[in-house]
């Protein structure tokens, strides 16, 4: 039995649903379920593997649909300067350098430039081959043998690729990919595909797929009638990630849904079972597919983090502590946290705000900070380890409109903190009980900033100056308890064996 995750891309800075199925990579590791990830995009600027460890997986957990027709497995660069060399049968007559790459100079017009690795200096993701001034020809490297070449002609002032060829590990063409037309089509030894589509298709029906696996779509733009055409005999799950409807778009008569699941949802009859990450998100999907679809599809929770254990600070939290950690990005409103603290300081004068994270919005923050002379008990902390930081606080604060789970969330009930954030699907709703371990404040986008910063700091105020925060701290440390990872590996273990004939 094998679960396949399907998912399109990767990156560097890679999304929610990746940092999802790499928690979810280790929880089938624990359970000893064999599990592979699958990613369909073409990657060309980084290997995959380096994204792929960046985010947690291990490497013999990935499948890369254009390396899967190859006998080359995806793995991690190891080709040098020195094995580029060894390959030229041209002298080199000069060699420049600079912080990503190196070129070698065979004449005046003619070169090759290597590209190392992100974060090395040693060794090389590809190399660039120009001829009388023309990029001829780019050779990717994955292991120590080439991966894949692309092929180019000047066409229109500009070099213009026409072919991909995918190697076997003795440097055989396993097939081609030719780019020189309306879309591409893939030339195998026997057989021609025609479209991407066709090769999904494909790569669906090598899965040879039987009773005993399951399938999780991740993301589903662009391959998923092709999963869903071909996923039989196996079960089929999707994964909901993000918020699955417009409440604009939705009335009494009709709901909009997400342009991501629409297409999921319309054959929700071929789907074994939708997983969101909470009850709420299962509640409002369960009521809308009865109401507008008459259906009753198979939903079921299963957050996308756990914690291994309550920490309970073993010294007194930092009095009138509050903190946030997030990406600092416009979305998450951290501009409003440090003008409500700022507020908040004139009745609460020893309170301090820490702030962890990094983003493009860092330096108007700081210059927010000055504006109003709050450095002294305002500090942008950028990245750290926060695993022993949240308990040394006393309230966690939120100002995002919506978060789809909200991992910091937990990791702050985890150590105990009460929360303060926007009254919001899923994650502030889900880990905050209002007057309990923190408060939800109403919010509507009528509302103006001020009033916003107004609502913010009043609650600032009142849990430090009104709210019992021993109580609130055990209210939290109440609610993590259903998130410890033992709990949560029980509903990805019952979720395979129901699905499966494991």
């Amino acid at each position: 039995m094998t679960v396949y995750n399907i998912n399109l891309g990767i990156g560097w800075a890679s999304s929610g649903v990746e940092y999802a199925q790499a928690y979810r990579s280790k929880v089938f590791k624990n359970l000893g379920i064999d599990a592979k990830f699958i990613f369909t995009d073409f990657f060309s600027q980084d290997n995959i593997i380096d994204m792929t460890r960046n985010v947690g997986f291990a490497d013999d957990q990935i499948i890369w649909l254009y390396t899967y027709f190859t006998d080359q497995k995806p793995a991690a660069t190891i080709f040098t300067e020195q094995d580029l060399k060894a390959q030229f049968t041209r002298d080199i007559i000069k060699e420049d350098r600079e912080a990503r790459l190196v070129r070698f100079y065979f004449g005046d017009r003619d070169f090759a430039t290597a590209y190392y690795c992100r974060n090395s200096k040693t060794l090389i993701h590809r190399v660039e081959f120009v001829s009388n001034g023309n990029l001829v020809r780019k050779d990717f490297y994955s292991s120590d043998v080439r991966s894949f070449t692309e092929y180019y002609a000047p066409k229109d002032n500009a070099a213009k690729l026409y072919k991909r060829s995918f190697y076997n590990v003795d440097g055989s063409v396993a097939y081609d990919e030719i780019t020189d037309g309306d879309q591409p089509f893939y030339r195998f030894p026997n057989y021609i595909l025609n479209s991407k589509e066709e090769l999904v298709e494909h790569f669906m029906k090598e899965l040879q797929l039987s009773a005993d696996d399951l399938v999780i779509l991740d993301r589903s733009t662009g391959i998923g009638q092709s999963v869903f055409r071909h996923v039989k005999p196996a079960k089929l799950a999707v994964a909901v990630h993000a918020e699955h409807f417009s409440e604009n778009g939705t009335n009494d008569h009709n709901v909009l849904w997400n342009n991501y699941y629409d297409f999921q949802f319309t054959n929700a009859d071929s789907v074994d079972a939708f997983i969101v990450a909470t009850d709420r998100q299962r509640e409002i999907l369960a009521e809308q597919f009865l109401k507008y679809k008459d259906i009753q599809p198979n939903i079921v929770t299963i957050p996308v983090g756990s914690i291994d254990e309550l920490k309970e600070p073993k010294s007194p939290r930092i009095p009138f502590s509050v903190m946030t950690a997030s990406r600092l990005a416009s979305e998450k409103h951290v501009d409003w946290l440090i003008k409500a603290v700022v507020d908040a300081q004139r009745f609460i004068p020893d309170i301090n705000f820490d702030i962890y994270g990094s983003g493009g919005e860092e330096e108007r923050l700081r210059q927010i900070i000055e504006e109003n002379k709050a450095q002294d008990y305002i500090q942008l902390r950028g990245h750290h380890d926060l695993s022993h930081i949240y308990m040394q606080h006393e309230v966690y604060l939120s100002a995002s409109k919506s978060e789809g789970f909200g991992l910091t969330l937990l990791e702050a009930i985890g150590s105990g903190l009460p929360l303060i954030g926007f009254d919001v699907r899923y994650g502030n709703q889900n880990f905050i009980k209002d007057g309990e371990n923190g408060y939800l404040i109403p919010i509507s986008e009528l509302d103006s900033d001020a009033e916003i910063i107004d609502n913010l700091s009043m609650k600032i105020v009142e849990i430090f100056t009104q709210a019992s925060l021993d109580q609130m701290h055990r209210a939290s440390y109440d609610m993590a308890r259903d998130y410890l990872t033992d709990k949560v590996e029980d509903k990805w273990n019952q979720l395979i064996k129901e699905m499966t004939n494991d």
